[in-house]
């Protein structure tokens, strides 16, 4: 911790005169009675109130410090810290198109697959993750970053109303979503880089098909692992009719085939994913990845850390008032 006004600390210095002005010279300025014996009163106990008789003082002198320390601004210091921790590059890339709310995986496919995702992110504490988001477009929800409660909250946010409100096109872009993660990584100087892609349709929009970003990613040394969401034949997709919610059978209409030939291109994996417990085996492959050196930094920032001297300034202050007006009250 440090002081931004460390000047004011010097009045911490008069506490020493109070100190022994209230010992040496406070008797002088009591109350007094005479007496023609104190011989009965030599073995008497002390009150409870005898002993703590230096309370008042001994609360005016912690709010006397709290005041100077709180004056004198204590802060955080900004922070440079370095390690070098083993990791992998990692893209996920995730469908969310309205196709995803189908609830054949509890509660709906969006949820399950963020949720698995959540735990993936937060059992690599030392690995570069990122995210993309598609539909019939795609775009970066969060680059590449060691900051994963960061990219945890990104993730907590992704919805697949962004389609149906109109501000990304619907549709399945696997293509450019692909190609979208891969941009990310190109420049990446990790041993392993990964992209895990995740959808539960087949290509229908997009400038790039997924083959073709699939030898882009091989051509850069990108393993891409493809997770097919979603059971074999019908699964139950909710709509809302009349203001109430309606449920229909919706086709399965995965193309496991090219996400087959894509991780097969880019030697990886391809995974059929028709619960939630199957989504979890990605863990097992990236495990086995090899894994390089890099440097990390974390940065601290500043902030001001006078709030709870001042609190507790106010807090003795007030207890000293009122044990004046209470225990130690004075009758002239």
């Amino acid at each position: 911790m440090e002081f931004a006004n460390k000047e004011y600390l010097f009045l911490l210095l008069l506490l020493v005169p109070y100190v022994v002005w209230y010992f040496l010279y406070r008797k002088k300025t009591e109350p007094t009675m005479r007496m023609s014996d104190t011989f009965a009163y030599q073995y008497a106990p002390k009150s409870w109130k005898t002993r703590l008789i230096h309370l008042p003082m001994l609360l005016r002198t912690i709010a006397f410090t709290c005041i100077v320390v709180a004056l004198a601004r204590p802060q955080t210091h900004n922070s440079w810290g370095s390690k070098t921790v083993e990791g992998i590059d990692i893209m996920l890339s995730m469908d969310v198109s309205t196709s995803m709310l189908a609830e054949d995986l509890k509660p709906n496919r969006i949820e399950a697959a963020k949720s698995v995702a959540g735990e993936f992110i937060s059992g690599r504490p030392s690995d570069n993750i990122g995210l993309t988001i598609f539909a019939g477009e795609a775009f970066t929800q969060c680059p590449m970053t060691t900051d994963h409660q960061s990219l945890l909250n990104l993730l907590h946010n992704v919805r697949t109303d962004i389609a149906a409100r109109g501000l990304i096109q619907d549709g399945t872009a696997i293509g450019m979503g692909l190609a979208n993660a891969v941009s990310r990584l190109k420049d990446s100087k990790a041993k392993s880089k990964v992209v895990i892609l995740l959808t539960d349709g087949s290509n229908n929009s997009g400038d790039l098909s997924p083959l073709t970003s699939a030898q882009i990613a091989k051509s850069l040394g990108i393993r891409v692992y493809t997770i097919a969401v979603g059971t074999n034949g019908v699964a139950p997709y909710p709509m809302i009719v009349g203001g109430t919610t309606q449920y229909v059978n919706m086709r399965a209409d995965v193309d496991t085939e090219t996400l087959s030939q894509i991780a097969a291109q880019t030697d990886g994996n391809f995974y059929r994913a028709t619960n939630t417990a199957e989504l979890k085996n990605i863990y097992r492959d990236i495990d086995k990845l090899e894994k390089t050196k890099m440097d990390v930094k974390k940065f601290s920032k500043r902030y001001e850390a006078y709030q709870p001297f001042a609190l507790a300034a106010v807090l003795a202050l007030l207890l000293e008032l009122l044990l004046k007006l209470t225990v130690f009250r004075r009758i002239p």
